[in-house]
This record gives structure tokens, C-alpha cells and sequence, in this order.
């Protein structure tokens, strides 16, 4: 979703993004995972959007383009049609008030639902013919030949040249207060959106870095088969938060006397969650908390990453 509106950004000057309600996402596609209030303030919180439509109609119409002074609308190169088969795009492409972007390959709700539901270690190893993976087949709609993104790692190849576009290429400036976060950001959601925005009001210049720890170490504080998203994944969407500055890709799980240098932090956070020992026991925060430059943020977000996954396995049960 961000690489789209990152696309669509590029198109022209000001981008407003029309988000469905609750209500018609049921009629067309199903049950949503977040509701439309998350899902308002997630589309917000992505850097490339100027301005959201809330309640947007599911077939977008000449009239909503001009009751938001629009002179086109972008979408993603896959066809989207209405609960009776119609291209809900039609009205707008012939008027030629139509642009679309490329589709990120390898990546999508549909895949990512499918790694939730899973709940097995399989994205995280090579093996093709999971047998947990065969029960669940006709569960996706995909044969046993049909080539799925959920066996084996996620299908989505990371570029230089994407991260790059997603960067903000800023270095800190003088006057900066520089706040080190670290964590799986895992599935990125309004809970980390709500935390991320608490720490950017604690200074008046922040200059936020997001230390993201790899897939085998999340996968060791969390268990299962946690991340659902791999690190690649994981560094754009994280990259796309209008409040993080700068990402570290890969960062150690204790943070040390060398990245507090390094990076000149002066503070670090950590939200409400529970933080877990490293390796040898030790507390990941202790030298942070030494220098007197550790500090407690409540998001004041109760969602996590565990209750998706549990809405996601609810819906599907109810579907």
C-alpha cells in the first residue's frame, strides 16, 4: 500500500487517499481486519499523503473526484471489480481521469493473511512441501501445485533502488534531539503509528531511528512464527511513517555504548510491551538506562501484532 501512494504521490502535487468504511469493504471483499477509524489514522500517518477521504464510495466516481478537486486518481495495476463483476473504475477512465502504478510484486493482504493463518514456521525455512501448509490448500483457494507466497520465505525481493525511494535521505541537523526506538515492528500497525507519534512530540526537532531487529532474533523473543513479515518488509513499511527519519536495518537486540555513539542518541524509548532478556539474560536497555537516557512511552494503543494475528484467525472463522 505505501509503495502505491508513494507512486501516486509522484504523479502530481497533493494526494488524497479515499479509504473505504467498515461497511463497504464487508459488501465487496469481506470482513476488514482494522476498522475504519485504524485504518483513517494508519493511511495518515504514511508520508506521501497530503489529506485522507474518509467513507470513500468502493466505485469511484467523476463526482467524488470533483467534490475533492481532483484532476485524476491512481490505481494499482490490478483490476479491482464490484460485488457484481463491474470495473469499479470504468466512469474515471473514460473520461481519461485514470493514471495507474505498478502492483508491488510479492507482497499483498492476501499473502500476508495467509502467513497469519498459517501460524507455523513455514515462511521461515525452504521447505516447499510443508505438510501443515497441504492441510490448509483448499483453505486459500490454491491447489497443491498452485504457487503459493506463504510456503517458503515471503515472495518479496528487496532493492537498493526501493529502499532508496523510501528513505528520506535527511541527516540529522544541528539543534535535532536524535530518539533511538528499537523493536520487530512487525505487520506495522496503529500501535507502533500511536507510539512512533508519542515520541515525536517529546522534542521539538526529532530525528527518530528505528532499529529493527532480523527475523531470527524476533523469532526468539516471540516464538511461532513471528515476524509474519521478513526484514525487508519490515524496513519499507516502517520507512513509510511520516515519523521515523532513518532505519537500522538489522540492529543488535542489546543496545550498546557503540550505537548510542555511533548515532549520537539522546534518548531511547520503549513502549508499554514487555521487554525480553537477551540471550544471557541481560536487560537489552541497561546501558541506555546507565546514562540516564532510557524513558517509558504509553502509546495508549492496546493493539499489537498477537491481536491481529486473532482477528485475522475470528474473521476467518466467521467467513
Amino acid at each position: 500500500h505505501s509503495n502505491q501512494l508513494r507512486q501516486a504521490r509522484a504523479m502530481g502535487d497533493y494526494l488524497i487517499v479515499g479509504v473505504h468504511t467498515d461497511e463497504e469493504i464487508a459488501k465487496h471483499k469481506g470482513p476488514p481486519v482494522f476498522t475504519q477509524e485504524e485504518r483513517y489514522k494508519m493511511v495518515q500517518a504514511i508520508k506521501w499523503v497530503d489529506e485522507i477521504a474518509p467513507g470513500a464510495p468502493y466505485v469511484t466516481t467523476l463526482e467524488t473526484l470533483d467534490k475533492y478537486n481532483c484532476d485524476f486518481c491512481v490505481h494499482g495495476d490490478d483490476i479491482t471489480l464490484t460485488i457484481d463483476g463491474k470495473d469499479t473504475y470504468e466512469e474515471v477512465k473514460t473520461a481519461g481521469r485514470y493514471r495507474e502504478c505498478k502492483r508491488t510484486q510479492g507482497v499483498s493482504t492476501t499473502d500476508l493473511v495467509g502467513r497469519m493463518l498459517l501460524m507455523t514456521k513455514a515462511h521461515h525455512s525452504n521447505i516447499d512441501e510443508d505438510l501443515d501448509y497441504r492441510k490448509h490448500t483448499d483453505n486459500f483457494g490454491k491447489g497443491p501445485k498452485g504457487h503459493s507466497p506463504w510456503t517458503g520465505v515471503s515472495q518479496f525481493l528487496q532493492t537498493s533502488q526501493k529502499i532508496i525511494q523510501f528513505a528520506s535521505g535527511k541527516e540529522p541537523q544541528p539543534g535535532d534531539t536524535i530518539i533511538y526506538v528499537a523493536g520487530a515492528f512487525d505487520l506495522f500497525h496503529i500501535g507502533h503509528v500511536d507510539f512512533l507519534e508519542k515520541v515525536h512530540q517529546l522534542a521539538e526537532k526529532p530525528y527518530i531511528i528505528a532499529g529493527l531487529h532480523f527475523d531470527q532474533e524476533v523469532n526468539r523473543y516471540k516464538g511461532k512464527n513471528y515476524p509474519i513479515m521478513n526484514i525487508h518488509e519490515r524496513t519499507l513499511s516502517v520507512l513509510a511513517c511520516r515519523y521515523v527519519s532513518e532505519v537500522v536495518i538489522g540492529a543488535p537486540y542489546a543496545v550498546t555504548a557503540d550505537l548510542l555513539d555511533h548515532f549520537r542518541v539522546t534518548l531511547v524509548c520503549h513502549g508499554m510491551t514487555e521487554v525480553v532478556p537477551d540471550k544471557d539474560g541481560s536487560d537489552p536497555y541497561k546501558e541506555p538506562k546507565r546514562r540516564g537516557i532510557f524513558q517509558l512511552v504509553d502509546s495508549g494503543s492496546n493493539l499489537t501484532t498477537d491481536l491481529i494475528v486473532q482477528r485475522i484467525i475470528k474473521n476467518r472463522l466467521a467467513f
